[in-house]
């Protein structure tokens, strides 16, 4: 949020990647849940922000703002299909599964890519709990 404000101020931001960060992480499932209900509020309402300044930034920061939005969808509707695939024929939704692993690891590529980190690969093992787990709270986030 305070990055959008930045630019919309009309100042402009830089990647550090040698940055020091330090953030309380929940040690539960319920409050880790909370904040991560929290977060995804906040990315859709920071979004609605930053829409007047997607034309005035950097390729990747565009790219990342719409995959943060479009990609959980993307991702909900290639489940609910793969669901319904299994329920109607039985069989193994392959090509959907080949499809969620290619769209991540091109996103964690991306990452590591602009980070210059190949840690950032790793990343795609979030994929499940990002599936099953936190699906379910953006959906109730962009809901509520």
């Amino acid at each position: 949020h305070l990055t959008i404000l930045m630019l919309a101020a009309g100042f402009r931001t830089e990647y550090v990647p040698d940055a020091i960060a330090a953030t309380v992480v929940p040690d539960r499932l319920v409050p880790y849940l909370r904040q991560q209900l929290r977060w995804a509020r906040s990315t859709f309402r920071d979004t609605a922000l930053a829409l007047p300044l997607l034309p005035r930034l950097d390729f990747y920061i565009t790219l990342d703002i719409v995959g943060q939005n479009l990609l959980p969808l993307l991702l909900g509707v290639s489940i609910l299909t793969a669901l319904a695939q299994i329920a109607l024929t039985s069989e193994l939704p392959w090509p959907t599964a080949l499809i969620i692993a290619s769209m991540t690891m091109v996103r964690c590529s991306l990452a590591a890519f602009r980070a210059r980190q190949l840690r950032f690969l790793a990343f795609a093992l979030h994929k499940p709990i990002s599936m099953f787990l936190l699906l379910p709270v953006k959906v109730y986030a962009l809901c509520t």
